[in-house]
């Protein structure tokens, strides 16, 4: 396989771009903890799996080839980020999950997991619905496939990079958030931010659907 540095230096490149991707993990962090954060980056990576497997299969080519399918995806995509960035923008609590005071330790797992839940889901669906995942995989992936080789072994190695490569930065990212989050407790801050979120993400979405 050709120029497997070059392919990870710019699978990172793509990474450290910002992008729905980021703002979904600043939001779920810094409105429900590291956790959160961490359980968005695992939905995540299972969204970048999934296309691994679908690309593998050769349904990728199919779909992008495919008017009705490709603009189903992107649509639904930009509906599901309108959706988070219209749920952020009116959300009036944005505490912390550790700075919730509730009743009981009991209380205070159940609305972590369900946090968690939410995000890791959010992370799953943002990417599967995103009709750049397709293009990165049909055009980008191919430039560094050696054609004499097993076509399906690189894709495979390629995808896992690509995941491996994301979760590393954003995990990266989490853990800055999350210690610089002390300083950004700031009620004025902290409303600014979530409208600001919310602004982002149906920004993205519009951006998807032109």
């Amino acid at each position: 396989m050709d120029n497997l540095i070059a392919y990870s230096l710019m699978a990172l490149m793509m990474s450290m771009l910002p992008g729905a991707d980021t703002v979904l993990i600043m939001k779920n962090t810094l409105n429900h903890g590291a956790k959160a954060g961490r359980y968005t980056i695992f939905g995540m990576a299972t969204g970048l799996t999934f296309w691994t497997v679908i690309v593998v299969l050769g349904l990728s080519v199919v779909i992008a080839q495919s008017i009705f399918l490709f603009n189903t995806i992107k649509y639904l995509g930009a509906a599901y980020l309108f959706y988070l960035g219209i749920r952020a923008f009116f959300t009036k609590s944005i505490l912390a999950i550790e700075d919730v005071q509730a009743e009981s330790q009991g209380t205070n797992e159940k609305l972590s997991r369900r946090h968690c839940k939410e995000s890791y889901l959010q992370g799953v669906v943002s990417n599967i619905l995103n009709p750049k995942t397709v293009l990165v995989y049909i055009t980008f992936m191919p430039q560094f496939i050696d054609l004499n080789g097993d076509t399906n072994q690189q894709l495979i190695l390629l995808g896992s990079i690509l995941t491996l490569i994301a979760v590393g930065w954003f995990l990266i990212v989490v853990y800055l958030l999350d210690h610089v989050k002390k300083w950004l407790k700031k009620p004025k801050f902290q409303k600014a931010f979530q409208k600001s979120t919310g602004v982002m993400l149906i920004g993205f979405g519009v951006k998807t659907v032109v």
